[in-house]
């Protein structure tokens, strides 16, 4: 979704949807959106560079609004490009400010980190990163204040070709060490024909101090990642289907006595980290 605005626009750092809905469930979407301030002259890119995968997750903002909107649960969103900052990284991460993202330079960002122009680093920090983070924690705490651990699903969406080479999976769920909605979305992922589906694939989902690291890893939360590729939804028809296959699987999630409760499982980082 193309969210960059006219000069006289300033959009908030996040949007939301639904706070007062089921509080089960909390759906996030941390690379919402490819919006650049008016003031950051979009970094020195081209419009054709931030309607590229490098500025937002292509398509993960459509899904995660309809499965918000049919379980009328909570959403929190970024509505800023993860080219100013990225939201799902640790604050010590080196890649928080990108420099450089999939073969394009990011002129604006150059000397944005702790060590160059750190003054611009912290003022993305307050007025985007953690307002954003803060939305995240705010809708939780309503949850906790109600009695209710609820499921986090981070929405995500990937390239269907990355350096030449054709990704075979239609989706993947990505996780740490805590497997309960992982293994539950493998199992119900397999149900379904022809469906390619990774386990921890394209990426990750052991990254230290990301969103579901700070959010779900440490308050014992049920959460997970899933990763959609591009392809799969690129249309409103494709959205729905993908949301209404998310919807039916945290329907059935939700159910589970094992889900809904607070867990502690850490992380993989958590020995190597201290």
């Amino acid at each position: 979704m193309d969210q960059r605005a006219s000069p006289a626009q300033n959009l908030p750092p996040f949007v939301t949807a639904h706070l007062d809905g089921d509080q089960r469930f909390l759906v996030i979407c941390d690379h919402a959106s490819n919006y650049l301030p008016p003031e950051y002259d979009n970094l020195g890119l081209s419009p054709e560079q931030l309607d590229r995968h490098i500025a937002s997750d292509l398509g993960a903002l459509a899904v995660a609004r309809k499965i918000s909107e049919s379980l009328t649960c909570p959403l929190v969103a970024s509505q800023f490009s993860r080219l100013l900052i990225d939201p799902n990284r640790g604050l010590d991460d080196p890649t928080l400010v990108m420099k450089l993202s999939d073969g394009a330079v990011i002129p604006g960002n150059q000397h944005v980190d702790p060590y160059g122009d750190k003054a611009e680093w912290q003022r993305r920090i307050d007025l985007f990163y953690k307002p954003y983070d803060t939305a995240i924690e705010n809708a939780l705490q309503t949850a906790k204040n109600a009695g209710i651990a609820p499921i986090i699903l981070s929405v995500h969406s990937f390239t269907p070709i990355w350096r030449g080479d054709k990704r075979p999976w239609h989706a993947g769920v990505l996780w740490d060490k805590d497997p309960r909605l992982a293994k539950l979305m493998m199992s119900y992922m397999a149900q379904l024909p022809d469906l390619v589906f990774g386990d921890n694939e394209p990426y990750d989902g052991q990254l230290i101090h990301d969103t579901l690291y700070r959010h779900g890893t440490s308050n014992g939360l049920p959460h997970a990642i899933i990763e959609l590729r591009q392809d799969e939804i690129e249309t409103n028809a494709q959205q729905e289907i993908w949301a209404a296959r998310l919807v039916d699987f945290l329907r059935g999630a939700v159910s589970q006595a094992e889900i809904a409760t607070y867990q502690y499982f850490g992380s993989v980082n958590d020995v190597t980290n201290g």
